[in-house]
Protein backbone atom coordinates (compact mmCIF):
# COMPACT_ATOMS: atom_id res chain seq x y z
CA UNK A 1 0.00 0.00 0.00
CA UNK A 2 1.27 3.45 -0.97
CA UNK A 3 -1.36 6.31 0.77
CA UNK A 4 -1.23 9.61 -0.19
CA UNK A 5 -3.80 12.54 0.27
CA UNK A 6 -4.47 15.04 -2.47
CA UNK A 7 -3.96 18.73 -2.70
CA UNK A 8 -7.01 18.90 -4.85
CA UNK A 9 -10.31 21.05 -3.19
CA UNK A 10 -13.36 19.39 -4.49
CA UNK A 11 -14.73 23.70 -4.59
CA UNK A 12 -12.52 23.51 -7.49
CA UNK A 13 -13.66 20.36 -9.35
CA UNK A 14 -15.44 20.82 -12.76
CA UNK A 15 -17.58 18.29 -12.30
CA UNK A 16 -19.22 16.78 -9.23
CA UNK A 17 -21.64 13.44 -9.45
CA UNK A 18 -22.76 11.33 -6.70
CA UNK A 19 -23.33 8.33 -8.35
CA UNK A 20 -26.46 6.12 -6.45
CA UNK A 21 -25.97 2.89 -5.08
CA UNK A 22 -26.57 0.12 -7.68
CA UNK A 23 -26.62 2.40 -10.53
CA UNK A 24 -24.43 2.49 -13.65
CA UNK A 25 -22.51 5.87 -14.59
CA UNK A 26 -20.69 6.36 -18.14
CA UNK A 27 -18.44 9.71 -17.99
CA UNK A 28 -16.22 11.17 -20.89
CA UNK A 29 -12.99 12.63 -19.23
CA UNK A 30 -9.90 14.74 -21.46
CA UNK A 31 -6.40 13.95 -21.09
CA UNK A 32 -4.90 15.86 -18.04
CA UNK A 33 -7.69 15.90 -16.09
CA UNK A 34 -7.32 13.85 -12.61
CA UNK A 35 -10.42 12.07 -11.36
CA UNK A 36 -11.52 10.93 -7.99
CA UNK A 37 -13.95 8.26 -7.40
CA UNK A 38 -15.12 8.45 -3.58
CA UNK A 39 -16.25 5.70 -1.90
CA UNK A 40 -18.91 7.71 0.38
CA UNK A 41 -19.75 5.11 3.04
CA UNK A 42 -17.20 2.49 2.95
CA UNK A 43 -16.30 -1.10 1.57
CA UNK A 44 -18.53 0.26 -1.37
CA UNK A 45 -17.12 -1.67 -5.19
CA UNK A 46 -17.23 0.46 -7.62
CA UNK A 47 -16.50 -1.63 -10.99
CA UNK A 48 -14.43 0.46 -14.07
CA UNK A 49 -13.99 0.03 -17.51
CA UNK A 50 -12.03 2.21 -19.40
CA UNK A 51 -11.62 3.09 -23.18
CA UNK A 52 -9.69 5.21 -25.65
CA UNK A 53 -12.26 8.13 -26.43
CA UNK A 54 -10.60 8.89 -29.42
CA UNK A 55 -10.59 4.83 -30.72
CA UNK A 56 -12.60 2.65 -28.38
CA UNK A 57 -11.16 -0.56 -29.51
CA UNK A 58 -8.46 0.45 -27.45
CA UNK A 59 -9.63 -0.33 -23.36
CA UNK A 60 -8.55 -1.15 -19.95
CA UNK A 61 -6.33 -4.44 -20.06
CA UNK A 62 -6.06 -6.05 -16.66
CA UNK A 63 -3.52 -8.22 -17.53
CA UNK A 64 -0.97 -5.46 -19.24
CA UNK A 65 -1.45 -3.83 -16.72
CA UNK A 66 -0.39 -6.39 -13.85
CA UNK A 67 2.63 -7.28 -16.09
CA UNK A 68 3.25 -3.86 -16.00
CA UNK A 69 3.05 -3.27 -11.85
CA UNK A 70 4.29 -6.74 -11.71
CA UNK A 71 1.90 -7.60 -8.72
CA UNK A 72 -1.92 -8.12 -8.38
CA UNK A 73 -2.91 -4.28 -6.55
CA UNK A 74 -3.13 -0.96 -7.74
CA UNK A 75 -2.41 2.14 -5.33
CA UNK A 76 -0.52 5.26 -5.67
CA UNK A 77 1.93 5.63 -8.71
CA UNK A 78 0.30 2.43 -10.53
CA UNK A 79 -0.41 2.82 -14.06
CA UNK A 80 -3.27 1.71 -15.54
CA UNK A 81 -2.46 0.04 -19.05
CA UNK A 82 -4.25 -0.44 -22.03
CA UNK A 83 -4.29 -3.44 -24.40
CA UNK A 84 -2.16 -1.72 -26.75
CA UNK A 85 0.27 -1.31 -23.76
CA UNK A 86 -0.27 2.45 -23.53
CA UNK A 87 -0.57 4.21 -20.37
CA UNK A 88 -4.38 5.03 -19.64
CA UNK A 89 -4.28 6.87 -16.47
CA UNK A 90 -1.98 6.74 -13.53
CA UNK A 91 -3.08 6.43 -9.94
CA UNK A 92 -1.82 9.97 -8.26
CA UNK A 93 -3.52 9.69 -4.85
CA UNK A 94 -4.59 6.54 -2.90
CA UNK A 95 -6.30 6.57 1.03
CA UNK A 96 -7.64 3.83 0.29
CA UNK A 97 -4.35 1.51 -0.73
CA UNK A 98 -5.69 -1.96 -2.45
CA UNK A 99 -7.42 -2.09 -5.74
CA UNK A 100 -8.69 -5.72 -7.43
CA UNK A 101 -7.78 -6.62 -10.98
CA UNK A 102 -9.01 -10.26 -10.51
CA UNK A 103 -12.32 -10.31 -9.27
CA UNK A 104 -14.19 -9.22 -12.36
CA UNK A 105 -18.18 -7.67 -12.30
CA UNK A 106 -20.87 -10.01 -10.74
CA UNK A 107 -23.35 -10.98 -13.57
CA UNK A 108 -26.31 -13.42 -13.69
CA UNK A 109 -23.81 -16.63 -14.25
CA UNK A 110 -21.22 -15.87 -11.57
CA UNK A 111 -24.24 -14.86 -9.18
CA UNK A 112 -25.91 -17.97 -9.84
CA UNK A 113 -22.41 -20.30 -9.08
CA UNK A 114 -21.23 -18.27 -5.89
CA UNK A 115 -24.46 -18.07 -4.54
CA UNK A 116 -27.86 -19.87 -5.80
CA UNK A 117 -29.92 -20.46 -8.64
CA UNK A 118 -32.62 -18.11 -7.67
CA UNK A 119 -29.75 -15.23 -7.70
CA UNK A 120 -29.82 -15.00 -11.04
CA UNK A 121 -32.10 -12.81 -12.01
CA UNK A 122 -31.19 -10.43 -9.54
CA UNK A 123 -29.41 -6.84 -10.46
CA UNK A 124 -25.61 -7.01 -11.47
CA UNK A 125 -22.56 -5.01 -12.70
CA UNK A 126 -22.95 -6.43 -16.25
CA UNK A 127 -26.35 -5.86 -16.93
CA UNK A 128 -25.12 -1.86 -15.51
CA UNK A 129 -22.71 -1.88 -18.22
CA UNK A 130 -24.95 -3.07 -20.91
CA UNK A 131 -27.41 -0.61 -20.07
CA UNK A 132 -25.00 2.32 -19.82
CA UNK A 133 -23.82 1.89 -22.99
CA UNK A 134 -27.42 1.59 -24.78
CA UNK A 135 -28.38 4.22 -23.48
CA UNK A 136 -25.54 6.27 -24.03
CA UNK A 137 -25.22 4.56 -28.16
CA UNK A 138 -21.36 5.34 -28.57
CA UNK A 139 -21.08 2.64 -30.71
CA UNK A 140 -19.77 0.48 -27.76
CA UNK A 141 -21.70 -2.98 -26.92
CA UNK A 142 -21.63 -6.48 -25.43
CA UNK A 143 -18.36 -7.38 -27.31
CA UNK A 144 -16.89 -4.41 -26.03
CA UNK A 145 -16.86 -5.48 -22.08
CA UNK A 146 -13.70 -6.49 -21.14
CA UNK A 147 -12.43 -7.20 -17.43
CA UNK A 148 -12.72 -4.65 -15.05
CA UNK A 149 -11.00 -3.11 -11.96
CA UNK A 150 -12.45 -2.63 -8.98
CA UNK A 151 -11.85 0.36 -6.53
CA UNK A 152 -12.23 -0.02 -3.02
CA UNK A 153 -12.39 -3.97 -3.27
CA UNK A 154 -10.32 -6.61 -1.93
CA UNK A 155 -9.63 -10.35 -3.31
CA UNK A 156 -6.71 -11.79 -1.86
CA UNK A 157 -5.06 -14.61 -3.69
CA UNK A 158 -5.09 -17.98 -1.56
CA UNK A 159 -2.27 -20.17 -1.27
CA UNK A 160 -3.56 -22.48 -3.41
CA UNK A 161 -4.43 -20.01 -5.89
CA UNK A 162 -7.78 -19.34 -5.67
CA UNK A 163 -9.62 -15.81 -5.21
CA UNK A 164 -11.04 -14.75 -1.29
CA UNK A 165 -13.66 -12.24 -1.90
CA UNK A 166 -12.56 -10.82 1.51
CA UNK A 167 -13.49 -7.59 4.06
CA UNK A 168 -12.97 -4.29 2.53
CA UNK A 169 -9.39 -1.96 3.76
CA UNK A 170 -11.93 0.63 2.66
CA UNK A 171 -14.10 3.38 5.39
CA UNK A 172 -16.03 6.56 4.63
CA UNK A 173 -14.77 8.82 2.68
CA UNK A 174 -11.70 7.08 1.26
CA UNK A 175 -10.90 7.96 -1.88
CA UNK A 176 -8.66 7.39 -5.67
CA UNK A 177 -7.20 9.59 -7.84
CA UNK A 178 -6.37 8.95 -11.33
CA UNK A 179 -4.39 11.35 -14.17
CA UNK A 180 -5.90 10.74 -17.59
CA UNK A 181 -2.83 9.75 -20.11
CA UNK A 182 -5.35 10.08 -22.98
CA UNK A 183 -9.01 11.26 -23.94
CA UNK A 184 -11.70 7.82 -22.05
CA UNK A 185 -14.80 6.68 -21.46
CA UNK A 186 -14.94 5.72 -18.08
CA UNK A 187 -18.01 2.95 -17.58
CA UNK A 188 -19.09 2.42 -14.05
CA UNK A 189 -21.32 0.02 -12.28
CA UNK A 190 -21.84 1.26 -8.65
CA UNK A 191 -22.03 -2.85 -7.79
CA UNK A 192 -25.25 -3.32 -6.64
CA UNK A 193 -24.59 -6.85 -5.65
CA UNK A 194 -26.31 -8.01 -2.43
CA UNK A 195 -25.25 -11.64 -1.73
CA UNK A 196 -21.74 -10.73 -0.64
CA UNK A 197 -20.52 -9.97 3.50
CA UNK A 198 -17.84 -7.58 2.04
CA UNK A 199 -20.33 -4.56 1.33
CA UNK A 200 -22.15 -5.94 4.71
CA UNK A 201 -24.70 -6.61 1.94
CA UNK A 202 -25.40 -3.33 1.66
CA UNK A 203 -24.98 -1.10 -1.72
CA UNK A 204 -24.11 2.27 -0.76
CA UNK A 205 -22.77 5.46 -2.85
CA UNK A 206 -19.80 6.94 -4.37
CA UNK A 207 -18.88 10.13 -5.73
CA UNK A 208 -17.03 11.25 -8.62
CA UNK A 209 -14.61 14.22 -8.96
CA UNK A 210 -13.04 15.84 -11.80
CA UNK A 211 -10.64 18.87 -12.23
CA UNK A 212 -8.73 20.07 -15.51
CA UNK A 213 -4.97 20.17 -15.70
Amino acid sequence: MRLRESPLDPAHAVHDHTLPAGEPYLLAIEKGQTLRIVDLEGNQAVDVIFYNRDDPAEHYSATDTMLRQGGIYLTTDSVLVSNEGRAMLTIVADTCGRHDTLGGACASESNTVRYALQKKFMHSCRDNYLLALQQADIGLGKRDLVPNLNFFMNVPVTPEGGLQFADGVSAPGKYVELRAEMNLWMLVSNCPQLNNPCNAYNPTPARFLLWNA
